[in-house]
């Protein structure tokens, strides 16, 4: 049976990077991110090893990613990453699932198709998989920004963007520090769950804890909000006890008070590995200065909407 197009750029992928691996004696992760600078630059470094080089020359005439359309280098890309990721005991090396990836695109096209230009941002892109799947589906013109701290997902992400002919301003930086940006008109992102642990930069949010750590994904729905223009929207996959937690009332203060909640999906479980991972969509539209200052008279109530197989009928019109 004749493969695929994702399936032969995924096994070239992973052939070249086992044979990086082999040599270095490194991580998977690594080694892919140098198959895919290889073959973005189509050619080896100057300062890799002359066997290495070799071997890699080798391997680059099998491979025309001419004859591969953006959606299948995406696909394959993934595939080796998650490859890469299984197994890993880190907890921020692991992926926004295919099928949530494209209802967030699907509700951000929708979302924002009476534009003709917008400005998207992922503030915790990691591989860039999410971004780049949104992307895939906005027709208009778009300029993308994305920022993730890990030094080996930005460097995945980075070069996955450029196999696709993506073109995304990266920050490496801390996402919950200020960034030399203007606000945009959609931010998607799959927020990280756990404790921030700088008390002194978590002191400059307003959903700050009151006593020990905070969560980083509350602040990160904060910076998120901030760095959304006025009448912009979020679409955000979120943990799903995210409004019922001991810090929950403030939140919900807090996006009371600045943004109209849209609504929230509750993915179905099939879509993680496990009934402990199940997330869900918050769609958020930032409230503008006006409204922001108004006493609230109209409550934005949270509706839960459950996907099954026509999650479509569930969706933003």
């Amino acid at each position: 049976m004749e493969k695929s197009n994702v399936e032969r750029l995924f096994g070239w992928l992973d052939e070249t990077t086992e044979l990086i691996q082999q040599h270095r004696n490194e991580p998977y992760l690594d080694s892919l991110s140098a198959t895919m600078e290889f073959l973005f630059y189509e050619g080896a470094p100057e300062d890799m090893d002359d066997l290495l080089a070799h071997k890699l020359q080798n391997t680059l005439i099998k491979i025309n990613m001419d004859s591969f359309h953006t959606e299948e280098v995406r696909k394959a890309i993934q595939l080796a990453i998650l490859k890469g990721m299984k197994g890993s005991t880190q907890q921020q090396h692991l992926m926004t699932p295919e099928t949530v990836g494209l209802i967030v695109g699907y509700l951000s096209d929708k979302l924002t198709k009476d534009k003709k230009a917008i400005r998207v941002f992922d503030p915790v892109s990691g591989t860039g998989n999410l971004l780049t799947t949104v992307l895939g589906q906005l027709k208009q013109e778009v300029k993308a920004y994305a920022s993730e701290v890990d030094p080996t997902l930005i460097q995945l992400s980075v070069l996955n963007a450029n196999l696709q002919k993506k073109q995304v301003e990266f920050f490496h930086q801390d996402s919950l520090r200020p960034f030399l940006m203007d606000p945009v008109d959609l931010i998607v992102a799959d927020l990280p769950v756990g404790y921030y642990p700088d008390d002194i930069q978590a002191n400059e949010y307003e959903l700050k804890a009151d006593s020990g750590h905070s969560y980083a994904h509350h602040l990160l729905i904060e910076q998120s909000i901030k760095y959304t223009a006025d009448g912009g929207y979020l679409v955000l996959v979120i943990p799903e006890f995210l409004f019922d937690n001991d810090q929950s009332d403030k939140l919900q203060a807090y996006l009371q008070k600045y943004a109209h909640i849209v609504g929230v999906i509750r993915l179905p479980d099939t879509a993680f590995k496990s009934e402990k991972n199940t997330k869900s969509i918050l769609i958020l539209q930032k409230k503008g200065k006006i409204q922001a200052l108004r006493n609230n008279r109209c409550l934005c109530k949270c509706h839960h909407l459950r996907i099954a197989m026509e999650w479509q009928t569930f969706l933003v019109k």
